[in-house]
């Protein structure tokens, strides 16, 4: 390896200068680089020299722009069986911010540095935090699938890192769930149980009683509930476009404790429930995967406004009175619910539930999820029986 200046002169007469580096890389090809500093050249030299000995070096004439890496990282993603919501989101962080911003870059080029200005910029373009932080880790998997090619040495969103005092930053900036705000009120809750009936009843009961997914709740096989053990066991979802799959993640798949007050409520509805080859516990009229905006329009929003439980929209109707909404806007409040129940009631011993059982039971990947969520969670045993008691007490009020 050599680094050596070369000079000319332009067609204007200016003088002009730059610094070469000549390198054989380890498979015996020969390669030139072209530097306007000379530090710039030393650095490179320095790095190569180190790479090509430890034969782990990726010329620049042997790798792709950011955007064709994107193709293959696609390609492989869609191969992998990745459901099709995953893909479509991995497609949108592609399409839409990273190749209009660094498409066109080599993928030697992205550096530390690089993916700290590219992220700033979104931040800058006015993106939120969370899709900030999504596509940047888009953009780590679609290094790591180039890393697998031999397209790149190095995965610089990886070899970011994070410092301790950044990770204490993001800690105290994570919104814990609040009662009244995101999870509702054993009242709420209550109210909603009392003016619901048929299958919102069914649903909004199972939902608030078994913290499920919405996704879950709407893949729940009958065969998936034991009445005799007054159990729920978790084994499938469904997809935002109606496709049935895997549970979430490996916590995924659990089991549940029903009431038994639970369990009477849905053996009513499986007298009323449509028929279907999937055998679905909630599914729409014909017996197939029921949409989630159908879900929150017929069942779930109409309850809250009879319930009473709104809040004001800021508009007012013909006759100049205050318009109010559902306050809960999405199903997770309920899962909310179902968790903060499990903490915060009260046992022989005066606790609520272990954070691994309620980890255990909310089907979180990590006990870190479930603390940064909710909070406080206090040991102590746990069956059927003592949901049923709670439940009761509850349904009295």
């Amino acid at each position: 390896m050599s680094v050596s200046v070369r000079e000319w002169t332009t067609a204007k007469g200016e003088p002009r200068k730059a610094w070469v580096v000549r390198y054989t890389d380890q498979n015996g090809k020969r390669h030139l680089k072209t530097f306007a500093k000379k530090k710039d050249a030393d650095a490179f030299d320095s790095q190569t020299h180190v790479e090509v000995l430890g034969r782990i070096h990726v010329a620049d004439a042997d790798t792709v722009t950011v955007e064709q890496a994107g193709k293959f990282w696609l390609e492989a993603a869609a191969a992998a069986g990745l459901e099709k919501t995953t893909l479509a989101q991995y497609e949108q962080h592609l399409r839409l911010h990273i190749v209009p911003a660094i498409g066109r870059h080599r993928l030697n080029e992205i550096s530390i540095p690089f993916v700290r200005a590219f992220t700033d910029k979104l931040a800058a373009d006015g993106k939120s935090k969370a899709m900030v932080r999504a596509v940047r880790v888009s953009l780590g998997a679609l290094l790591s699938d180039a890393q697998e090619r031999g397209l790149v040495m190095r995965n610089a969103v990886k070899d970011m890192g994070r410092s301790k005092s950044s990770k204490r930053v993001e800690a105290r900036q994570k919104k814990r769930a609040e009662v009244g705000v995101d999870i509702p009120t054993v009242e709420e809750i209550g109210k909603l149980i009392a003016a619901a009936d048929g299958k919102s009843r069914a649903f909004l009961m199972t939902a608030a009683f078994t913290g499920m997914r919405a996704s879950e709740l709407r893949g729940l096989r009958w065969t998936d509930l034991a009445f005799n053990r007054r159990e729920v066991t978790i084994r499938q979802r469904a997809d935002a476009h109606q496709k049935i799959g895997a549970p979430k993640s490996e916590k995924g798949s659990r089991t549940i404790p029903l009431p038994s007050r639970l369990c009477d409520e849905l053996r009513v509805w499986k007298d009323d429930c449509p028929e279907g080859e999937l055998g679905l516990v909630f599914p729409n009229g014909a017996g197939n995967v029921e949409y989630y905006a159908n879900i929150t329009k017929r069942w779930y929003y109409p309850v809250q406004i009879a319930a009473g439980v709104t809040i004001p929209t800021g508009e007012k109707d013909k006759d100049g009175q205050p318009i109010v909404g559902p306050k809960y806007s999405g199903l997770h409040a309920l899962r909310h619910f179902y968790a903060s129940w499990c903490i915060n009631r009260k046992e022989d011993n005066g606790l609520g539930l272990p954070p691994k059982v309620v980890q255990a039971r909310m089907g979180h990947a990590s006990i870190q999820l479930t603390l940064d969520t909710y909070g406080h969670l206090f040991p102590t045993g746990d069956n059927a029986d003592e949901l049923d008691d709670a439940l009761d007490g509850l349904l009295a009020t």
